[in-house]
């Protein structure tokens, strides 16, 4: 009987007017094979956030997505919202 535990990015989307970058992560948990559990973690990555512990996926995203005008926006905004 083994038990093996796995940790996989199965979705990544670009969402929003600043293009929030949404990181799906998928544990699945599988005995001899065969998925006995599987459980979902979200996370969101704006567009002034630090990426440094990102996976290279996400680092694409980030690159083709949060341009300078993005990232301008975004600071605009939260300016605004103080």
């Amino acid at each position: 009987m083994a038990i093996t535990k796995e940790t996989v990015q199965d979705k990544i989307e670009v969402v929003g007017d600043f293009k929030h970058i949404q990181v799906r992560t998928a544990t699945v948990i599988k005995e001899d094979g065969v998925e006995i559990s599987r459980s979902y973690h979200r996370h969101v990555v704006a567009p002034d956030a630090d990426i440094t512990n990102e996976s290279a996926d996400v680092k694409a995203m980030v690159a083709q997505f949060h341009t300078d005008a993005v990232k301008k926006a975004y600071a605009d905004h939260l300016a605004k919202a103080k």
